[in-house]
């Protein structure tokens, strides 16, 4: 899988110890979006996309990288040779271009404070990712993306089971957040939760 060409320039902070960076990605004609949890001055990467390396220092050191699916490692193994972390991966994947430092299943708890979702539907070995600080942050991935129109899902043509992806936002429901971040689409920081509740009752269901 190509890494991206694109380098991301700006970070932005979405709540305190989450940023936020983006890219418009040559390989898919649409916008991908990574982020980094921070705490302690430790930084854990969310399918990261490249980004400018002074930026990405000034947040702090780079202690892992996790991947939510395996059509997001991106940048995640030349990150692994350049700043020496560990990458995590679904239990499972396929399609790997290197070999996880370690895998994770869901209940996992991952570092930075990240707790593992498992969230098929996009595949079966895609998962979002829980931080249970501040107002409660879910990463959903390729789940949900926040397009220019409002909330939806990955469209079905690039879903391996698309009937199952509101099963998986409904069950999302169930946990305390605030604030959704997307592997594309800019983080919503208001009205997260009701944009699910919402988007399930359209019946729009990745159609």
């Amino acid at each position: 899988m190509t890494e991206p060409k694109t380098v991301a320039t700006k970070i932005n902070e979405v709540v305190p110890g989450v940023y936020h960076f983006q890219i418009q990605d040559e390989r898919i004609k649409h916008n991908s979006d990574s982020h980094a949890v921070v705490h302690e001055g430790k930084v854990v990467l969310i399918d990261p996309v490249p980004v400018d390396p002074q930026a990405l220092a000034r947040l702090g050191k780079v202690e892992a990288v996790v991947i939510d699916a395996p059509s997001h490692q991106r940048s995640a193994w030349s990150l692994r040779r350049d700043a020496k972390v560990k990458v995590h991966a679904p239990e499972g994947a396929a399609k790997l271009d290197e070999v996880p430092d370690a895998f994770y299943k869901d209940g996992a708890r991952l570092p930075g404070g990240l707790v593992a979702i498992h969230a098929p539907g996009p595949s079966a070995h895609h998962y979002a990712l829980y931080l249970d600080r501040g107002p409660g942050v879910l990463f959903c991935g390729d789940l949900l993306m926040n397009e220019p129109h409002g909330l939806v899902f990955l469209p079905d043509k690039y879903q391996e089971d698309p009937a199952r992806s509101p099963q998986t936002a409904k069950r999302l429901l169930d946990f305390r957040f605030g604030v959704l971040c997307f592997g594309h689409g800019a983080p919503i920081t208001s009205g997260a939760r009701q944009a699910i509740e919402t988007l399930l009752k359209s019946g729009s269901a990745a159609r």
